[in-house]
């Protein structure tokens, strides 16, 4: 959609076609129970840290945000006591100097190498990646960040944590909403970038859109429609259609040939090379054999939406204190972390179709900023569970894992929180591969990192292009980070506009 909006707003004649009845995907929003539930978690990060809503005028859109304040309530499932991060870091160390005060030095230390690697990472994220422009990048900042990018990508995010933090207190919830998010171990070599969730929450704002994460996809639609761009809800694609020396056009799943020598595909590049591509010319054959032979990866995220009559509290903060630092516990989002043994764990249990008996969660209830989301007196909760898979042994036909999930949570919560609930649902991965078009609920993801965008064996993931004249790619598999960031999407449009 980002893309789209782009290519509009610079005058070329676009089409956006989609094959749900509604835009945004799992960005989006929908209606549960009188209520307006987000697809996937709502805060939002990464997005805000481009220059896509000023440059797409996404506020005269209606995109406003709300800014999370603290940015993340950090927990382990091993008791230890849960601490706020902030977006400034005097009062997140205020926060820990009185709840975890051995880990201070380490916390400082930690921002010390992490923020100008943070700094480095969100500048080089809006132009398509090359080595002359992160050169451009870093010298620009006088080199800072760079030998943190360059040890940190060659360690485990695991590692990395241990080497600043003394307890899983301070280790685990970062890692949590770093590898885990990512589907992989933070005990993998390579994926020690993922260590750098904490400094994000520093540099950047973490905010959600008034009405919801759906708020996104819907500005950027009205954006893109008032720069006479066309949307065709409800039309799937079959194939892409080429002749000898590139692509001209799509065909939907009704028959109809739209005719184009330039088409941009969003969706998991296995179903757009090997299963969409027709009559490709024979410079693709190699790239067509490539993604043939890659393993599909299965999807790992479920989440609770419920409709509640209160906000649960939290069982075992100290509340005193909380009120002397203005720590509102309930606005943000919790992130309640394994150890990291048991993440490396359950990773390994995923291959087998098992679930952790204690599974990453993050948990949030929008309507404590948001009102707007639910009637009068009504609250969202939002559940997400972290490494639960697609190919789940026990099956998603039934709701028994999902209720342990809020069964387990509710231990963390005061007494009433089981009959607050009014109606709730779960989302799980099968629900993501027939609701949404993500093959085994898994929404292709480039998590290779930075550093590996400007070498990498499938360049046409971070390059945009492809060797099929006129046909590129976008999305999440395109960039290197996780969330809604709309960097890629930015990034394609300019590398379409340079090759007109």
């Amino acid at each position: 959609m980002v893309t789209a909006a782009y290519l509009a707003q610079a005058g070329m004649n676009t089409l956006l076609l989609e094959a749900r009845a509604a835009v945004g995907g799992t960005a989006g929003s929908e209606p549960f129970a009188d209520a307006t539930v987000n697809i996937c978690n709502c805060d939002h990060l990464t997005f805000r840290t481009t220059p896509v809503m000023t440059e797409l005028r996404l506020a005269e859109h209606g995109l406003r945000y709300l800014d999370v304040e603290p940015s993340q309530l950090n927990m382990a499932w091993d008791g230890s006591a849960p601490w706020p991060i902030f977006h400034d870091i005097d009062r997140t160390i205020d926060a820990l100097n009185a709840l975890h005060p051995r880990e201070v030095e380490g916390y400082r230390r930690y921002l010390k190498a992490a923020l100008p690697a943070v700094r480095l990472l969100f500048d080089a994220a809006n132009d398509p990646p090359s080595f002359g422009g992160l050169t451009r990048k870093a010298m620009n900042n006088r080199m800072r960040g760079v030998s943190t990018m360059f040890a940190w990508s060659r360690r485990s995010a695991a590692d990395v944590m241990r080497s600043f933090f003394d307890t899983e207190a301070l280790r685990a919830p970062g890692l949590l909403v770093g590898p885990m998010v990512w589907g992989i171990s933070p005990e993998f070599s390579g994926s020690g970038l993922g260590a750098l969730t904490y400094a994000l929450r520093h540099v950047a704002n973490v905010g959600r859109p008034v009405g919801g994460s759906g708020m996104v996809p819907e500005s950027i639609l009205a954006a893109f429609q008032s720069y006479g761009g066309e949307v065709r809800l409800s039309s799937p694609v079959t194939s892409i259609m080429c002749d000898n020396t590139g692509v001209i056009g799509v065909r939907l799943v009704d028959g109809t040939d739209i005719r184009s020598r330039t088409v941009i595909s969003a969706c998991d590049p296995h179903r757009t090379f090997v299963e969409w591509l027709t009559n490709a010319p024979p410079q693709a054959t190699k790239l067509i054999q490539r993604w043939r032979t890659m393993p599909h990866s299965q999807g790992y995220e479920s989440k609770i939406d419920a409709v509640m009559s209160a906000i649960p509290r939290f069982r075992h903060l100290d509340t005193a204190l909380f009120e002397r630092l203005g720590i509102d516990a309930e606005a943000c989002t919790a992130a309640i972390a394994p150890t990291i043994a048991d993440m490396h764990r359950g990773y390994e249990l995923m291959s087998r179709g098992e679930i952790l008996e204690q599974p990453g969660l993050l948990v949030n209830v929008p309507t404590a900023l948001d009102p707007t989301m639910a009637p009068a007196g009504k609250h969202v909760l939002s559940l997400e569970a972290i490494y639960t898979p697609y190919n789940f042994t026990q099956g998603w036909s039934a709701d028994d894992e999902p209720m342990r999930w809020m069964q387990q949570y509710s231990t963390l919560v005061d007494d009433s929180f089981p009959d607050c609930i009014e109606q709730w649902r779960v989302v799980t991965p099968a629900s993501y591969e027939r609701e949404f078009h993500l093959p085994q609920g898994h929404a292709t993801s480039f998590a290779g990192g930075p550093l590996a965008a400007l070498r990498n064996k499938n360049p046409e993931l971070t390059r945009y292009e492809t060797p099929v004249s006129g046909l590129y790619i976008t999305g999440a598999a395109t960039f290197p980070g996780a969330g809604v960031w709309g960097a890629s999407g930015r990034n394609a449009a300019m590398v379409v506009l340079q090759n007109r």
